[in-house]
């Protein structure tokens, strides 16, 4: 392993030993990872939150070996490359330089990374904001693949965002629907995107308080429903507004308790996109659930979509351009220690569906 950079042979790092609540996440002292030849050596600055740690840790998506270190996005400096005959499919990557990573192993003082799974941050980015680049991993890609792929917007749908003030939610708002798409600079067709197609679609948002309401309406979003009225009057509320079509798409990351509502709001031919379990995942149904409106039914993840150096590379180019010119802004929810205490209360905390925006870790300077 070469570097140019005083690497410490022991690291802290949080860990699992089983499944079960906040408690099994623990600090402790481990071996400093060794990246093999196509990887790089990542010093963790900052790390987040993500509902996909929670499925992980009560088992909801299993493990296949513990311990293991929670995490999957991170913010950090390289300071080991690997020989460049195996970086050569990333070859801006460079020693010192600020990047980010969905490799996993985050909340960690090092992890390492493959190549083709890390991104540069914008040169222009403020050093205070560093930590944007957190919510670009996981939440920012995972909004681009949705609008791009998962269902691509037309101008003119009607979609529906669950939990329109969550993470990948605010910023799944923005990047469809936002304002401000006004810069005409950004009305190209990168990567298949065109996104001046998107002006004029109509947004209907569902959150869980009046506080979320307003900023999920400072977002884009035209129209919200509070999952405190009952379900019969927030379906009606949708019919009403479509002319008693229903929606074109339905943006879902909540799971089982909204499942049967997805498919008497989404209108004939429309589509339910599946992309989290918050509530619970989803019960098992048959395809016959799908026959009445020939809807469609996608439940993609991250790692399925943006798979192959080629889409990584444009997906993150693409999310690079809309935050350096303001499209995509990144809201925080609160930053914790990187302690066992701190990293347990924020899991409590995103468990409890209060939250609003990203909740980040504090890792180092």
């Amino acid at each position: 392993m070469s570097s140019q950079v005083q690497i410490p042979k022991t690291m802290k790092a949080i860990q699992a030993d089983k499944t079960g609540g906040p408690e099994v996440n623990v600090l402790r002292e481990i071996p400093v990872p060794q990246p093999k030849d196509n990887e790089v050596l990542i010093k963790v600055q900052w790390t987040g939150v993500n509902y996909i740690d929670i499925y992980f840790r009560t088992g909801l998506y299993p493990k296949p070996s513990y311990p293991y270190t929670i995490g999957q996005d991170a913010v950090g400096t390289i300071v080991s490359l690997p020989p460049a005959s195996s970086s050569s499919s990333n070859p801006s990557l460079k020693i010192g330089q600020k990047v980010y990573t969905t490799a996993g192993n985050a909340f960690a003082e090092y992890l390492v990374a493959p190549v083709d799974r890390v991104a540069v941050l914008p040169d222009d980015l403020k050093p205070e904001d560093a930590k944007d680049g957190v919510s670009m991993a996981t939440q920012g890609l995972t909004a681009l693949y949705l609008v791009k792929e998962s269902y691509a917007i037309r101008k003119g749908d009607w979609v529906l965002v669950r939990a329109a003030a969550g993470g990948v939610g605010l910023i799944l708002t923005q990047v469809t629907f936002g304002s401000s798409f006004n810069n005409a600079s950004l009305h190209q067709d990168r990567f298949g995107l065109r996104l001046a197609k998107h002006l004029g679609a109509n947004v209907i948002g569902t959150v869980s308080s009046s506080q979320k309401a307003e900023i999920v309406t400072q977002n884009g979003v035209d129209h919200v429903l509070l999952t405190t009225a009952p379900s019969e009057e927030n379906v009606k509320k949708v019919l009403e507004l479509t002319g008693g079509q229903g929606v074109h798409a339905v943006y879902d990351s909540v799971g089982k308790d909204t499942w049967d509502e997805d498919f008497e709001v989404v209108r004939r031919k429309g589509t339910v996109v599946s992309y989290g379990n918050a509530s619970g995942a989803v019960p098992a149904f048959t395809l016959a659930k799908l026959t009445p409106k020939a809807v469609k039914i996608t439940r993609p993840t991250l790692f399925a979509i943006v798979n192959t150096q080629q889409e990584w590379t444009e997906y993150t180019d693409e999310l690079t351009d809309l935050t350096r010119n303001g499209v995509t802004k990144y809201a925080v929810h609160k930053v914790y220690d990187f302690t066992e205490e701190g990293v347990r209360q924020a899991q409590v905390d995103i468990e409890g569906r209060g939250t609003s925006g990203k909740l980040l870790i504090h890792v180092s300077d």
